[in-house]
């Protein structure tokens, strides 16, 4: 057995271990050097801890507790039992024995603790000795200070009274000199605001209500900065502000009178604006104060006199009409409604023109109104503008100046204070000096509130002026002293325009009060066309003058003339349809002669015109009526009521141009009328109503065919009817030309059924003789020529009805059908194309029947195709 042998070890298998263990070492001994071993005194220590340690855990955790307290019962009879205490029952030697053991181990507590107390302050003894010695290194360094700062004092002291004492002497007086220029200056001022109140008395006697304002305005700012505490003045404040009270309700009084006086003046003076310097004055005086009601004054006085002008231009014409008695009509609308449609015209004519007078007359006022109120709000901003440029222009200045030192003196005055108050007394003499009235000095007007008689103002607060020139050219002061802001401003310009927007809408109201008060009897309603589109024209031209006048179209009159225009409409299209209905229920469907105004009706619609012509009687006299209606090259063969009721819808198209605002309302009245007449129609003819209406025998294929053509012309009219509408509507409203494409339609389907009855009535009678068509001699047979007979009748009833074109197609129909019955005759008879004799029968009638229907007018070229009457062969 061999045993294994342990291998050579040498240094280099420790040689990595080495490397890695290398730098470790290397700080350890490091750490040595710094921190020098305390073994020794470590494991002293850590044995003390330990036996201290030790000893604390014999004491009970009861005295450890933060709440330990003897006067709670649970935690004294833990820490005294009472049965220590108990000497009864024979047990007292016992009992004083646990006594005394209970006292000994307290005790022996109270030793570990105390015991442990002192090895702790032992420890640190090294800190308590170390602040000592520090404490008494602080008290002689703080007695050190205290010696220097009393010899720095002494050196102060002795720089003070050898170098500073004289020059603080020279600035004292100089600062006294100061006090008396200011007190001299203060009593001046003190003499010129006693003066304010004369002054402002002087100043109301004219009617100067800016300059007096302007002057109770500086006074107080005087009072408020430099004058503050003086005791002869302590009452001038509040008389101030009553007078400005007083002030402001006399403004108010007096821009009343003058809106009455400027308002109620005769309408015939050509002058727009009345005293325009008193209103510029006025107007300042009131924005100054901010009483921005004064809009509503005008406003009410502006009703006022509207409702004065309707009703002195009704006393006026009433005056002049001889047939109306004042003293029986005691009122006024009854009187004015005794007046016949041309005197009231005139009447309502004459209200409109005194109204746009009216109208101009404040537009122009309240431009001048507008003009002062911008002008206040341009010299705000530029002012917000220099304001700002200014306090960049000090901000620079400031950041350029170099640092002075300043030095505490008596009374809290700077040195450079001192200074700064002897470079500034000659500019506050001069300022004093001009700011500074003479007593007996007379009062300046509102136009020069910034010269001296008429200002006290501060050194502190100095008020600029700014001069402007209104629109009419009156030159007006704007100062800084305005207490509106930029946004009030602005809204009081929006409420001068809107206050203009509501005396166009109170014109407007006045005058559809008029208009109702008329037509309480149903005046306007009994207006006749031209009437009513005469007087239309003039509420609409008035309407647009006002627009023009005051910018904005107000919408009560043109209201109330839509309501009239409605109510004309309805009667307008009543009349037309009850006329329409009235001459379809008297027609007889019989070809009318056209009178030569309807061909010049129909000449003027292809030239464009689509209006009614004017009457010329000398030249209609001399032309005899035609047989037929030419339009555009065709002849157009018609019954009276269809030249009737092109006239009438030439009267919508008319009423249309004369009145836009219906445009609408008629094209759905007249697609109303058009349908009427389609349905009616319809029903006297096609449905032989005409038989019972007006008494006719029988339909015939002329009245049809007469139908036909007359539909047919009011088919060709459509479009032009439609075009000028569409020329009339708004792109929004196109949608409602749907409807002559509706009535387009409902025509052709009527056509068509006139068409196909005409055919239906050919095909009863193939019918009824084809059925007992035998083939037979002699050629032609009696059936055959009955047949020719009737289809000879059909197309002289016919042609000169129809266009050639429309009697070819409908004959083309007619022949198909008889070649139908024909087929169904000879399939009955067993007749056959086999050459035979009764096939040559056949062919001869039927060559006597397509020569006959060849020979009539106008279908000679009529491709008949009669080889498809025979069955084919199978």
């Amino acid at each position: 057995m061999c045993v294994p042998r342990n291998p050579q070890i040498s240094k280099e298998h420790f040689t990595v271990y080495q490397q890695e263990i290398s730098q470790r070492e290397k700080i350890h001994e490091r750490c040595k050097k710094i921190c020098p071993p305390k073994d020794t005194f470590d494991r002293t220590l850590l044995h003390t801890h330990d036996k201290s340690r030790t000893d604390l855990e014999q004491v009970p955790k009861i005295f450890m507790k933060p709440d330990f307290a003897l006067d709670d019962s649970l935690t004294f009879n833990s820490v005294l039992p009472w049965s220590h205490f108990n000497t009864a029952g024979g047990k007292g030697n016992r009992d004083a024995a646990s006594s005394k053991l209970l006292q000994e181990k307290l005790s022996h507590y109270l030793d570990i603790v105390e015991v442990n107390i002192a090895h702790q302050i032992s420890l640190r003894s090294e800190a308590f000795f170390h602040a000592m010695t520090s404490q008494h290194e602080l008290q002689d360094y703080l007695k050190k200070t205290s010696q220097a700062v009393k010899m720095l004092r002494d050196k102060i002291a002795q720089i003070d009274k050898v170098m500073c004492e004289g020059s603080l002497h020279i600035l004292r007086l100089a600062l006294t000199r100061n006090n008396c220029v200011k007190v001299y200056n203060k009593l001046k001022l003190m003499a010129t605001v006693h003066q304010t109140q004369p002054t402002v008395q002087v100043l109301l006697s004219t009617s100067e209500f800016v300059g007096a304002l302007d002057l109770i305005a500086t006074t107080q700012e005087v009072l408020q900065q430099e004058l503050q505490g003086i005791h002869s003045f302590r009452h001038l404040g509040s008389q101030l502000c009553e007078l400005e009270k007083l002030i402001d309700k006399m403004m108010i009084a007096e821009f009343s009178t003058y809106s009455h006086s400027d308002l109620n003046r005769p309408l015939e003076d050509d002058c727009q604006i009345l005293e325009e310097e008193r209103l510029v004055s006025l107007v300042f005086g009131l924005l100054k104060q901010r009483k921005l009601n004064f809009l509503e004054i005008y406003s009410e006085e502006m009703i006022i006199t509207a409702k004065n002008i309707i009703k002195q231009c009704v006393i006026n014409k009433v005056s002049q009409i001889e047939d109306i008695d004042t003293d029986v009509v005691l009122k006024l609308a009854d009187q004015m409604r005794m007046l016949n449609f041309l005197q009231w015209f005139d009447l309502l004519k004459d209200i409109f023109s005194k109204f746009t007078i009216f109208l101009q007359r404040v537009k122009a006022t309240l431009n001048i109104i507008h003009s002062v109120v911008l002008s206040v709000l341009d010299k705000n901003q530029r002012t917000r503008e220099l304001e700002e440029i200014s306090q960049q222009k000090n901000a620079a200045k400031d950041n350029s100046l170099d640092t002075e030192v300043a030095y505490l003196i008596h009374e809290g005055m700077f040195i450079s204070d001192a200074f700064s108050e002897s470079e500034l007394t000659p500019i506050a003499i001069d300022t004093t000096s001009q700011r500074n009235a003479s007593p007996n000095s007379e009062p300046c007007s509102s136009d020069s509130v910034s010269e001296p008689e008429c200002t006290t103002d501060s050194s502190s607060s100095k008020e600029q002026t700014s001069s402007s020139v209104t629109p009419g050219a009156v030159d007006i002061m704007v100062n800084e002293d305005m207490k509106l802001t930029d946004l009030e401003l602005g809204k009081l310009a929006n409420n001068v325009q809107e206050l203009l927007y509501s005396a166009s809408d109170i014109c407007h109201d006045r005058a559809v009060k008029f208009l109702m008060s008329r037509a309480k009897d149903g005046f306007l309603e009994k207006l006749n066309s031209t009437e009513f589109i005469t007087l239309s024209r003039l509420m609409e031209t008035f309407i647009l003058e006002t627009e023009q006048i005051c910018g904005r179209k107000s919408m009560s009159l043109l209201g109330a003339l839509q309501g009239q225009a409605n109510k004309f409409v309805n009667r307008f299209h009543e009349e037309r349809k009850t006329k329409l209905s009235l001459l379809l229920d008297n027609e007889r469907w019989k070809q009318a002669d056209v009178p030569a105004e309807f061909q010049d009706l129909v000449d003027s619609i292809a030239d464009g015109k689509i209006a009614l012509p004017e009457k010329k009687s000398w030249a209609t006299e001399e032309r005899k009526p035609a047989e037929v209606l030419i339009v555009e090259g065709q002849q157009y063969a018609v019954v009276g009521t269809v030249l009737l009721l092109i006239r009438i819808i030439l009267e919508y198209c008319q009423c249309v141009d004369n009145i836009p605002s219906v445009t609408t309302d008629m094209l759905t009245r007249l697609s109303d009328l058009l349908k009427y007449f389609n349905s009616r129609s319809c029903q006297l003819v096609l449905g032989a109503g005409a038989l019972q209406v007006v008494g006719l025998k029988t339909i015939t294929t002329k009245n049809l065919a007469l139908s036909s053509r007359c539909l047919q012309l009011i088919v060709h009219y459509i479009p032009v009817i439609r075009a000028h509408f569409e020329a009339r509507l708004q792109p929004k409203q196109y949608s409602m030309l749907r409807h002559f494409d509706h009535i387009t339609k409902d025509y052709h389907d009527h056509i068509a059924e006139i068409s196909a009855k005409l055919v239906a009535i050919m095909d009863s009678l193939f019918d009824k003789l084809l059925s007992k068509y035998e083939v037979k001699a002699p050629v032609p047979s009696a059936c055959f020529r009955n047949i020719c007979k009737q289809m000879a009748k059909m197309h002289e009833a016919i042609f000169d009805l129809l266009p050639e074109e429309q009697t070819q197609m409908l004959f083309l129909r007619i022949n198909a059908s008889y070649k139908l019955h024909l087929k169904k005759q000879l399939s009955h008879l067993n007749v056959i194309n086999d050459g035979g004799p009764q096939n040559g029968l056949v062919t001869a009638d039927v060559a006597f029947y397509t020569g006959n229907l060849q020979a009539l007018k106008g279908l000679k070229d009529l491709d008949l195709n009669m080889a498809e009457i025979w069955e084919q062969k199978r």
